[in-house]
């Protein structure tokens, strides 16, 4: 597996396409989770605001500061993912957010994409000084947990979320 965690450019703007593409036709037709929802917010045919828009700076309308990164197959030059890392957590994400949101592209599902994907981003995390990671997922969603526990996830509790969806917390210890 030869991926690494690269932060997007005007190089990969045609591969964001595909990747959305493949992944919002997947949502339409199969109902799944757009996570994470920082990729899908804006339109990336207009890339140069894409670009700009994708990371919080700062705090702004209950968002917190993030980082977002983009999983990349080196040998296929093929993105395969992404993550989104919060700097910190608020109120709200420290209910049903987590410091991480992280989704793989469908196609590249079931393959240990997202539990590496994951481990490199803890390596980001803890770059940041985030030592204690929280990861919420769906109870519905055995993929999520899976990559969660493979990366150390420990289970702390379960919530009932804005939706009325029961979301399972993991704290991760780096």
């Amino acid at each position: 597996m030869n991926v690494k965690l690269i932060k997007l450019n005007k190089n990969y703007e045609k591969e964001l396409g595909e990747m959305i593409d493949e992944w919002k036709y997947d949502i339409e037709v199969n109902h799944t989770n757009h996570s994470p929802w920082k990729i899908f917010k804006n339109d990336y045919h207009n890339f140069d605001y894409y670009l700009k828009d994708l990371e919080n700076k700062e705090e702004k309308d209950g968002l917190v500061p993030d980082s977002v990164f983009f999983l990349l197959d080196v040998d296929r030059n093929r993105l395969l993912g992404a993550v989104n890392i919060r700097h910190y957590l608020n109120e709200r994400l420290l209910k049903d957010g987590g410091h991480i949101g992280d989704g793989i592209r469908p196609s590249e599902r079931g393959k240990g994409y997202g539990t590496e994907m994951v481990r490199l981003a803890l390596i980001e995390c803890k770059k940041l000084g985030i030592n204690k990671v929280l990861m919420v997922c769906d109870k519905t969603n055995p993929a999520s947990r899976k990559t969660i526990i493979n990366n150390g996830g420990i289970l702390e509790n379960e919530v009932i979320d804005e939706d009325g969806e029961i979301e399972e917390r993991y704290w991760i210890n780096i």
